[in-house]
């Protein structure tokens, strides 16, 4: 989660929303991401979709079984939906999102019964660190 969090501050300073997204398969990064819908005019590219496109990239294949995700916020349901096309096998984030949140906070989108994967979930990892990060930009954005 500490890397995840790094690359929401790259995020934050190019003036996006600061999220991160790391994808590690044994060990390894597979693929890494940080918002970026303003600079790219791209309503999908949130943290953990550029994450899985370059995951993606480097395995050759748009499926990454036995892959975590680590994400600095609790992911939307667009973002839910990748991790599970892509069959990614279990996710780590640390804030909850109260307002877009699709893991647990607003909708469950990961526990549908009629998805034909199932990816395992826990959030709340370094919480604070990842709530702080977000509450200094929205706070910051605010004073402009």
């Amino acid at each position: 989660m500490q890397e995840a969090l790094l690359l929401a501050q790259k995020a934050q300073e190019e003036g996006e929303v600061p999220v991160g997204a790391l994808l590690v398969q044994d060990n390894k990064i597979l693929g890494q991401g940080w918002n970026r819908p303003v600079a790219s005019h791209d309503p999908s590219a949130h943290a953990e979709i550029q994450a899985i496109r370059h995951a993606g990239r480097v395995v050759g294949n748009y499926r990454l079984p036995g892959s975590t995700l680590y994400v600095t916020l609790e992911p939307c349901t667009m973002c839910a939906g990748a991790i599970i096309h892509a069959r990614i096998k279990r996710l780590v984030f640390g804030a909850y999102d109260p307002r877009t949140g699709a893991v647990e906070s607003v909708t469950q989108v990961l526990d549908q019964p009629h998805h034909n994967h199932k990816t395992a979930y826990q959030g709340a990892v370094m919480e604070s660190e990842c709530a702080q990060l977000l509450k200094a930009f929205f706070a910051a954005k605010r004073l402009k």
